[in-house]
């Protein structure tokens, strides 16, 4: 008997049915629910009405205090003007008026100048007019191996071993171990580096390859960005460059002023030395600029040139930067013009940067120098995942109270203290650590899109696995790494491409876009869409987007 009890109970399910507000009753304005007791019912958990619950509490506590206040005034007002009629209701407004004619104009003076100064002191809204990325043209495309574009190799991984020992830069032990380092990258097979570091068996880190990979890649997407905005160069009037390796005299700012042929007043800024999430900074930089420079346009460059810092020895903390590190550039127009309202893609709503540089390990972490062989190299500690999960710690702790919900921060919060209060030593909440599991905010219900530096493989799995991101919020940054490779400080702006070329990107979504790199640095920037963002004329994944996504 029990056990066919035990096995009718197992072919039920229970469903729980919100049967809405309560009009009359003991239980009047009260949420009422119903049990119902299914057989062969769906898993609960797999519903996808369960997303819809979960949304339907956050919209609930998010706008409780106007649940709660909009009808109370309501009724007061209503209950007021409706003891009048209408004769009785203009009859009072206008004997009112006329007999304290000083007060109602006071009191008109008072609100305009208080409306005119909150009109006047508030910031400006930044802009981000329309952004490009560089790719090497189709019809450079001159035979040799699988792709090869003037001066840049469009090469598999097993091209890139092959080349590099052909090179002679590289012993078998050091070719052997960069084999394993790019089967496990997450890289694919049409990643784009300089000729002159495979092909030649001289050293690369000069000046004059350095400033030709700069100018391909630097006026390669600047060209594009121009026409795509019909901006003209000398319209620009804040120009902000980051490159973290080269910095040649004069700067990368002065090669582009000179190329575009700029204005003389030009606020022209260059930054160096600040890794992969420099782009963000400078995006900073140039909205502190446009705030104190109204009417105006901001260039923001971000790129990194891969061959003046190729490694050719065999120190292998100094090889994993040759496996990762791709050739790219994104040039982005941001405006603080209002009449760019109507043709913007974006509005910036939050940048939140932490910097762990006071911690010696966060600092050595990314650490430029010369090995033993007196070659230069850029040094990657094993500790890198544990430091930069860190400093994302404290990005996202900043960022959380500007961009989640109050619903969101209220459970942290409730979990927060729960810890401190009843994990004591010895207590048995968890079977497996012996303490309570932290609450990890929900940031999908901060933000619609995500661009994640696409770093590495194991970065993003790890950083996946933490937020508790889904495939689908992380699809941009590895298909991003796959075909493009790590492209430094502008791979968020690859990773945003992608999102267009796929027209993702819709009216409202909030964009967050995450970078992080030497120093120790982690960086956020919030957009919000202004419109839906259709398929772009010219972007750097058109000529393959239907092949994407792949499993990688």
């Amino acid at each position: 008997m029990s056990v066919d009890m035990a096995s009718e109970r197992d072919l039920l399910s229970t469903e729980i049915v919100n049967n809405g507000i309560e009009s009359s009753g003991p239980n009047a304005g009260s949420l009422t629910f119903s049990v119902k007791v299914r057989k062969r019912l769906p898993d609960f958990l797999q519903s996808v009405n369960l997303k819809y619950v979960k949304l339907g509490y956050h919209h609930l506590i998010n706008n409780a205090i106007y649940l709660a206040t909009i009808p109370i005034l309501v009724l007061v007002f209503s209950a007021e003007v409706g003891s009048l009629s209408r004769e009785e209701l203009w009859k009072k407004l206008w004997f009112d008026a006329c007999y304290d004619l000083a007060t109602v104009l006071g009191f008109f003076g008072v609100f305009v100048f208080t409306l005119s100064v909150y009109f006047m002191s508030r910031p400006r809204s930044i802009y981000l007019i329309d952004f490009a990325c560089f790719r090497p043209s189709d019809d450079l495309k001159i035979g040799g191996y699988k792709a090869y574009f003037g001066d840049v190799f469009q090469v598999s991984k097993e091209q890139f071993i092959d080349l590099a020992r052909k090179s002679g830069k590289f012993d078998e032990q050091s070719l052997e171990f960069q084999a394993r380092i790019l089967n496990s990258s997450g890289l694919g097979d049409e990643t784009y580096i300089p000729k002159s570091v495979i092909t030649s068996t001289e050293n690369t880190a000069t000046m004059k390859e350095g400033r030709a990979e700069a100018s391909l890649v630097m006026f390669g997407a600047l060209d594009e960005l121009f026409e795509k905005t019909k901006v003209r160069p000398k319209d620009v009037g804040v120009l902000v460059v980051n490159c973290s390796i080269f910095n040649p005299t004069p700067s990368l700012s002065a090669m582009i002023i000179n190329h575009y042929k700029m204005r003389g007043n030009i606020l022209s800024y260059n930054l160096g030395g600040m890794g992969c999430s420099a782009g963000i900074i400078a995006v900073d930089l140039a909205r502190d600029m446009l705030q104190a420079n109204p009417n105006n346009y901001a260039v923001v460059v971000s790129t990194e040139t891969v061959g003046y810092n190729w490694y050719p020895g065999s120190d292998r903390s100094m090889l994993v930067p040759n496996c990762f590190f791709r050739m790219g550039c994104s040039a982005v127009l941001l405006s603080n013009r209002r009449r760019d309202y109507h043709r913007a893609k974006y509005r910036l709503e939050h940048i939140v940067r932490t910097h762990k540089g006071a911690d010696d390990r966060s600092f050595r972490c990314v650490y430029q120098e010369e090995d033993e062989q007196r070659l230069k190299g850029l040094k990657i500690s094993k500790e890198l995942v544990e430091i930069g999960g860190e400093a994302l710690k404290t990005n996202i702790t900043t960022l959380g109270p500007l961009v989640l919900p109050f619903s969101e921060q209220l459970l942290f919060f409730a979990t927060l203290v729960s810890r401190h209060l009843f994990n004591k030593e010895g207590s048995q909440l968890s079977l497996s650590s012996g303490k309570q599991r932290p609450y990890i905010p929900d940031f999908k219900l901060a933000f619609e899109r995500f661009c994640v530096h696409a770093a590495s493989k194991t970065v993003l799995d790890e950083l996946q696995r933490n937020l508790e991101l889904s495939d689908e919020n992380l699809e941009a940054s590895r298909m991003t790494l796959h075909r493009f490779g790590n492209t430094s400080s502008s791979s968020i702006w690859y990773e945003l491409a992608y999102m267009e070329a796929k027209e993702k990107v819709k009216r409202g979504d909030r964009v967050w876009q995450l970078a992080f790199g030497s120093g120790f640095k982690c960086n956020s920037i919030v957009w919000r869409s202004m419109r839906r963002v259709r398929k772009p004329s010219r972007n750097p994944w058109l000529d393959c987007i239907e092949r994407y996504p792949v499993m990688n």
